[in-house]
């Protein structure tokens, strides 16, 4: 008998991460996007647990993959270990003091809406730098190391968050394109810029102000929101304002909103706050900072 046999292994640390994490959200390619892996790499893991452990998690089907009953029973045990697992990074992190904080934000948010912003919320949290990082989801603040969350989205998916915006959405377009714009009828004869994130955008307005778009119009489309507003600055077209990213705009006379008719888009501009960041104390001058009010009052 060996003086020091081998201990038993237990299952990598990257198996129980991609496990918990496609069984919280709810499939494969969701849980790779967050782990900043591929599909294969998630589908690999997961077979290696299952393997260890001796015991099915998913079924596989045509349509994605399920939990198994074992799999639903084991998950939120893992996700409760993976928060706690978080919060005390988080601690960690914090142990040295707040040397940096590290925002994350939507790309149209980041350029439009927090850089002009950046020098207010430097002097809230000096001597701390700001690291700012564009991404196209919010991130899990419970998990990734992030302090602050920049995101426009439901209120009701944040529920902890911070509105900063009203979430409506209107028309608008450059000053000399608004001469020829009398009522919301009028878009129907104009160029419509789009979107692709908010794809529908045009229609719910155009729905709810009773206007029937023309089916055979399609307009211009852009991957980029900044992208877009460039092009309406420059004249190309109609854009689908969000009341947080075209209020510089508006404000600098670039863009004019030529009605009256604002709606409710579904999403607000939420800012989310770590638990790092909220027993620093510093969450109310950053929220003074960021929308340029006097929180000491």
């Amino acid at each position: 008998m060996a003086v020091a046999p081998p201990r038993p292994k237990g299952p990598p640390l990257n198996a129980l991460r991609a496990f918990e994490a496609a069984s919280r959200l709810g499939g494969i390619a969701q849980a790779a996007e967050e782990l900043c892996v591929t599909p294969g790499a998630v589908s690999q893991h997961i077979k290696a647990l299952e393997a260890w452990a001796g015991v099915a998690l998913f079924e596989r089907r045509s349509q994605g993959v399920r939990l198994t009953a074992a799999g639903a029973e084991l998950a939120p045990g893992f996700t409760a270990a993976f928060d706690q697992l978080g919060e005390a990074v988080g601690r960690l992190r914090a142990a040295r003091g707040m040397r940096s904080i590290n925002v994350a934000a939507m790309p149209s948010v980041a350029l439009l809406w927090l850089s002009p912003r950046l020098a207010g919320l430097r002097a809230a949290i000096a001597p701390a730098e700001v690291a700012v990082f564009a991404l196209e989801a919010p991130p899990g603040m419970t998990r990734e190391p992030f302090d602050l969350s920049l995101f426009m989205r439901p209120e009701d998916d944040c529920p902890t968050g911070i509105p900063l915006s009203d979430g409506h959405m209107f028309p608008v377009c450059a000053p000399a394109m608004a001469a020829d714009l009398h009522g919301p009828e009028d878009v129907r004869q104009m160029t419509l810029l789009h979107d692709q994130t908010w794809a529908t955008d045009w229609q719910d307005w155009a729905r709810a102000c009773g206007v029937t778009l023309p089916t055979g119009r399609r307009g211009l489309s852009y991957s980029l929101y900044s992208l877009a507003l460039s092009e309406a600055k420059a004249g190309a077209g109609i854009l689908m304002g969000h009341d947080c990213l075209v209020e510089d705009a508006l404000a600098a006379g670039e863009l004019v909103a030529p009605f009256g008719a604002r709606v409710a888009s579904g999403r607000k501009l939420m800012l989310e706050t770590s638990m790092t960041l909220q027993r620093s104390g510093q969450v109310q001058a950053i929220v003074g900072a960021l929308s340029g009010e006097d929180q000491s009052r």
